[in-house]
Parts: structure tokens; C-alpha cells; sequence
């Protein structure tokens, strides 16, 4: 009986061990998640003095780096998927007949944690204005939502849907006031809804080929931009694709997804070298097609792509947030396009383009009614321009209020934003960008006005001290 226990006990901690001893041994663990895993800590810090954290960062070396890491996350994985049919990833939803779902998507497929009436604001005026300064230029603008795959195809979510609070989505209801403020917009949701068959990987969070060309053919089409369309080529499919959510529930027992390949040649090329589809930035040219594209996208870019690429003389694709509005003159573009996945929406107005203000001219009445209801106010030098930032303390806002800043004498409208606090978002915030040479390196002079029906209600004044290198 205790040569038993022995052998059980040397057992169970030769198992235990198995992970750390291995490390030795065994070659580096790479993630299959999204991310990048933390290095070997060091005892002491850049100043030199010793890393109290050393301890809770070893910790997480080793969670990230144990041996053997992908396989005993792969078998947990299977234990739990395919037995008990949920998920061991944070990010993935175990959905029915195989399909996995994007665990970013849950609050917009719940409807729950909705954006405010003025964060929808916020994201549409804040388009109404690029679209706006686009449009001086005689640069054609669009903006559209790749729907989530939950919003298009959710009946093969879990049990969630008895959790549901409402049917109501930040899309569908930021569409309305796309509307109003008179946004180019082209509705992806309502083509895809359109189709009778699956246009989305089962163990994906995006579009198949089939679907990016949908996608493709709709924006092009809002743009009326000359192109092939793909609704009548010829193309096979094959059982060879490896999903993005697929590998991080299961890293090492992926199961293969349809893909479908089209048998038309593309005539573009890529200007450089890149990694995949999915670089944060990257040039295409095209010898045979004329016009310059500028496309702000997210990972639906991916597959969307080469279509997109294959319509234009020269194409620029950027996965860099905040836009840099800039890149619409280095490019010499005549048409830009805003690509945002649905799961990104509340993320999208946080981050207002960066994109120098124009002077305006006031032309109503306008009130003083207080001098301090702005707060955070500060100015920061980034490159060329000056960001000028801040918050409207609450109750001065109406839904639809725009906010104008006097800035040493000149007036500039001002980007409605949202500002992360915490959990929450703020609706309340602002940014604006102005040429640094007109920024005061000893002091600048500040006032805050705001859109309440036909007046203008200046709500804050204020001497902005700032260390401006002009």
C-alpha cells in the first residue's frame, strides 16, 4: 500500500513538473491568440533599482511560455467543445453545428451596453465632417459596417439568445443618423441579408471570398466606380481554410473551413513587401485601371482587399487608428473609403481623423452663459498640428449639439467624441486639430461655444498655458 502511494505520488509530481522542466528542453511556446506574450523579466529596472514586480511578471512568463502550452490548452479545449460544447477561450462562443462566434460580438447580438443617442451622434457628425472637408477637395467618400457574423447568421449562437434585452443594434440605429447627417453610406447588412446562401466562414469571424466580392461590388458600385463584378464568375471551393477563431480555441486541432477561389486573374500588384493582408499598411498599383483609392479598414480588409485593389491605379489600405487624413494628399486620392467591423463601433468614436480644422464663421446669435463648463481642456503638439482636447460638463449638451472653439480670436468646429472613463464612455468629449504655427507658445486664448436650436452658447473662457515648439 505505500509502495502504491510512492509511486502515485512521484507520478503526479513528475506530471506536475512536466511543464516547467520542459521549458528547458523543449523549443519557445508561440501564442495563438491575437497578442504579444511577455518577455523573461529582468531583476532590476531601466533605472536600476529592483523590480519589486518580478515576482507576478514570472508568473505570467511562465503562463504564457509553459512546455507544452498549445497542447494541453488544444486538449482542454476539446474536452470542453466537444463534450460539453462550450468554449475554454475568452474571445470564442462555442455556437451549434460547428460554428464559432467572436465573443466581442455578444453585447451587440444581447443588445446590450449600446452606445448613447449622442456617441451616435458623435461617430455620424464626426463622418458628416470628413466627408465634408473630402468633398472641397472633389474626394469621393463612403462609409460602410461589415456586420457581425452573429447579426447576419445567429442561429447557430448558443443559448444566448434567451439572454437577449433587445433586438435594437448600434448599427441600426447609428444608420438613422447616418441619414440625417447626410453620410455616404453603403449597407452591407441589407446585401448580405439579401443573398440566400452563407457568405461567412462557420470557424471565422469574417467573410469568405465570395462574401468580400459582395462587398466589393456594393462599395463600387455606391461609388459608381467602374469594376468587375464576381457575381457570375466561375469558382470552386475548397475545404482548406483555417479560421481565425478556430485557431485560438484550438491551436493545434484546427478543423478546415470551405474557402472559394475564384478562377479570374487579378491585374494589381503589391508596391513592396508584406507579411499577409492583414499589415497595417500597404500600396498596391495597377498599370490598367485609373482612379487613387484610400481605404481605412479594419481585418474584413483582408479579403476585401484585392478587388478593392484591382479597381484602382493605386491603392492605399491603412489599419492605423486615428485616420491620418493626410495620407488623402500623399496619395493624391480621389476616393476614400471607411471600412469599420461592427464590433468596432463604440472604438470608433473615441478616435475622431486627424484632420487640420478650417476656419468658420458664426452667424447666429450667440450667449454667454457660463465660463467654466469645460474641464480636461489641454493642448498637445503631435507632429504639424496641435491637438486641442477636452470635456463639456454634463447637462450643457443637447443630442445633436455641436461644439466650436475660439481659439486665440479664430473660430474651428470642433470633433464630437467619446472619451474612455474607466468602463464607461463619456459622450461628452472634443478634439481639434490645428496647424502648430498658429498654437501661442506663451499662452492661448480659449473659449468653448456650443449649438443650442439657433444660438450659440459660449460656456467656458480660459488663458491655456503650453509649451508650444513652433
Amino acid at each position: 500500500m505505500k509502495k502504491g502511494k510512492l509511486i502515485y505520488s512521484v507520478l503526479f509530481f513528475a506530471v506536475c513538473l512536466c511543464p516547467s522542466v520542459g521549458m528547458l528542453i523543449a523549443k519557445p511556446e508561440t501564442s495563438s491568440e491575437n497578442r504579444q506574450l511577455s518577455e523573461f523579466p529582468t531583476l532590476k529596472t531601466e533605472e536600476g533599482k529592483w523590480n519589486v514586480e518580478w515576482l507576478s511578471q514570472a508568473g505570467d512568463y511562465f503562463q504564457e511560455h509553459f512546455a507544452f502550452r498549445n497542447e494541453l490548452v488544444t486538449g482542454n479545449a476539446l474536452l470542453h467543445g466537444k463534450l460539453l460544447e462550450t468554449s475554454t477561450a475568452d474571445g470564442v462562443i462555442q455556437g451549434k453545428n460547428g460554428w464559432l462566434y467572436y465573443k466581442d460580438s455578444l453585447d451587440d447580438y444581447l443588445g446590450q451596453n449600446l452606445l448613447s443617442d449622442r456617441s451616435l451622434y458623435n461617430i455620424a457628425h464626426m463622418l458628416s465632417m470628413t466627408q465634408e472637408a473630402l468633398d472641397e477637395k472633389d474626394v469621393k467618400f463612403l462609409f460602410t459596417i461589415a456586420p457581425n457574423k452573429n447579426s447576419l447568421y445567429g442561429e447557430n449562437m448558443p443559448y444566448y439568445d434567451s439572454l437577449k434585452i433587445t433586438d435594437e443594434t448600434n448599427r441600426e440605429r447609428l444608420t438613422k443618423v447616418l441619414e440625417q447627417e447626410n453620410v455616404s453610406y453603403a449597407d452591407l447588412y441589407q446585401a448580405f441579408t439579401d443573398q440566400d446562401e452563407v457568405l461567412y466562414h462557420a470557424r471565422d469571424s469574417h467573410w469568405n471570398n465570395k462574401g468580400a466580392a459582395l462587398a466589393a461590388d456594393v462599395l463600387m458600385t455606391a461609388l459608381n466606380k467602374e469594376h468587375d463584378s464576381y457575381t457570375d464568375e466561375p469558382y470552386e471551393v475548397r475545404k482548406d481554410y483555417t479560421g481565425d477563431l478556430d485557431t485560438m480555441l484550438y491551436p493545434l486541432a484546427t478543423t478546415a473551413d470551405d474557402e472559394v477561389y475564384y478562377n479570374k486573374e487579378t491585374t494589381y500588384a503589391v508596391a513592396g513587401k508584406i507579411n499577409s493582408n492583414f499589415d497595417p499598411r500597404i500600396t498596391t498599383v495597377n498599370p490598367v485601371k485609373e482612379g487613387s483609392l484610400v481605404m481605412y479598414r479594419d481585418s474584413f480588409g483582408n479579403a476585401l482587399l484585392p478587388y478593392m485593389a484591382d479597381a484602382y491605379a493605386n491603392a492605399y489600405f491603412s489599419r492605423g487608428i486615428p485616420y491620418q487624413l493626410s495620407d488623402v494628399d500623399t496619395m493624391n486620392a480621389d476616393t476614400v473609403v471607411i471600412e469599420r467591423a461592427e464590433r468596432f463601433l463604440p472604438e470608433m468614436s473615441q478616435f475622431p481623423p486627424v484632420l487640420t480644422a478650417k476656419e468658420v464663421s458664426l452667424t447666429g446669435e450667440e450667449e454667454s452663459t457660463a465660463t467654466d463648463a469645460a474641464w480636461d481642456v489641454k493642448m498637445k503638439p503631435q507632429g504639424t498640428v496641435v491637438q486641442v482636447s477636452g470635456r463639456i460638463k454634463e447637462g450643457y449638451l443637447d443630442t445633436d449639439s455641436r461644439i466650436y472653439l475660439r481659439i486665440n480670436g479664430t473660430v474651428y468646429e470642433a470633433f464630437p467624441m467619446d472619451i474612455a472613463d474607466g468602463d464607461r464612455l463619456d459622450d461628452n468629449g472634443f478634439c481639434l486639430y490645428m496647424p502648430a504655427e498658429l498654437a501661442l507658445a506663451d499662452g492661448n486664448d480659449l473659449e468653448v461655444l456650443i449649438t443650442k436650436g439657433d444660438k450659440y452658447l459660449n460656456i467656458y473662457k480660459n488663458i491655456i498655458e503650453e509649451d508650444i515648439i513652433q
